[in-house]
């Protein structure tokens, strides 16, 4: 970013928010982590009636806000799921459109309390204890359960595209088509694996992309909010739950060393069968029929397989890039050493 552009932001996010409140301003600015395709920052809009701590999603200058970058499709999204009992998310408090791409769109939403934290990956000064993460683990299961009782229609999002199961496993085969050849060597025989036999799609359903405890706050063992949508989509429900199962054992790795606390912290994850329990009552409970909640759960481990193909192609793709740098991100070559044992982990979800 230039030099000027937080001031400018400031001055900017002041203006569009006293379209609505005349008096707003805006307190300190500070950027966050998160998010790969925009810049997100913390702030607090200043108004007559109080205070309101808010987080600013804004799409890159001098890039067309497309795709992952569309940060009004985010808030759109948000603003669909808002009020959703069961699966919280922060409120979109307001937006702009700017002039793209020299001023790019933006928008606010309502800064919710808690923390993000991935027991098996991350650091922390102060991890949350086991029996916290089990309980963390098991709410993010029911959520999606609750989340996958809405269709696209019920949600409004009858025009968008849904994304077939091999189109997805399409996507990350593109990917590694861009790696060099001694990056995961081996890749080739998961993907022709994956291909041989893909499952059979079921009803669409609005897809997180990304759903894991990473991209939800909680306080202690609540569920505060879901966030970071940049990759939302509509397609296989069984995607996200595939996702989310993968991360009780995932095969990569970001830091050589973590912490005792840390590797405490994942001492109580649920079972794997917890966790599907888990999500097949909250379905349930929404009024799902047994067929749905059936059909939900097979084939998973074909699923938890992409999972684990996709994070070596991820890995694989950024490792291409850092490692020609003169200080590359030390996470990335962490993860890079370990991608024989991620697609190795593809194949035995398929033998299981």
């Amino acid at each position: 970013m230039q030099e000027n552009s937080v001031e400018d932001l400031i001055q900017r996010v002041a203006t569009v928010a006293r379209r609505t409140w005349p008096d707003a301003r805006l307190g300190e600015v500070h950027r966050l982590e998160g998010g790969v395709s925009s810049l997100t920052f913390a702030s607090t809009l200043l108004r007559e009636d109080g205070e309101l701590p808010i987080v600013l999603k804004v799409a890159p200058a001098g890039l067309a806000p497309v795709r992952n970058r569309d940060v009004l499709r985010q808030a759109r999204l948000l603003d669909r799921l808002d009020g959703l009992i069961g699966f919280p998310v922060p409120a979109v408090v307001f937006d702009d459109g700017g002039d793209p791409p020299a001023v790019p769109p933006l928008f606010a939403m309502t800064k919710c309390p808690g923390e993000a934290y991935e027991p098996l990956l991350d650091l922390s000064e102060a991890p949350p204890g086991p029996d916290v993460v089990r309980r963390r683990m098991l709410a993010a299961a029911e959520a999606l359960g609750r989340l996958q009782a809405e269709t696209p229609h019920s949600l409004g999002l009858d025009d968008e595209p849904v994304v077939g199961v091999e189109e997805e496993l399409a996507r990350w085969h593109r990917l590694f088509a861009t790696v060099d050849a001694d990056i995961a060597p081996g890749h080739q025989e998961l993907h022709a694996r994956l291909a041989e036999h893909p499952p059979v799609g079921i009803a669409p359903r609005l897809l997180h992309g990304d759903y894991r405890l990473a991209n939800m706050l909680f306080s202690g063992p609540d569920l505060s909010a879901v966030i970071d949508w940049e990759i939302w989509s509509v397609g296989d429900p069984r995607t996200d739950l595939a996702w989310l199962l993968m991360h009780l054992a995932p095969a990569h790795v970001f830091h050589a060393e973590r912490s005792a606390a840390d590797l405490a912290a994942g001492d109580r994850m649920p079972s794997r069968e917890e966790m599907v329990e888990a999500y097949a009552d909250s379905r349930i409970a929404q009024g799902a029929t047994d067929e749905e909640v059936e059909s939900a759960q097979q084939e998973l481990a074909w699923f938890e397989a992409v999972c684990h193909y996709k994070v070596a192609a991820t890995v694989a793709v950024i490792h291409k890039r850092e490692r020609k740098r003169d200080l590359p991100d030390p996470k990335i070559t962490v993860a890079a050493r370990h991608l024989e044992a991620v697609l190795a982990a593809g194949h035995e979800a398929l033998d299981d």
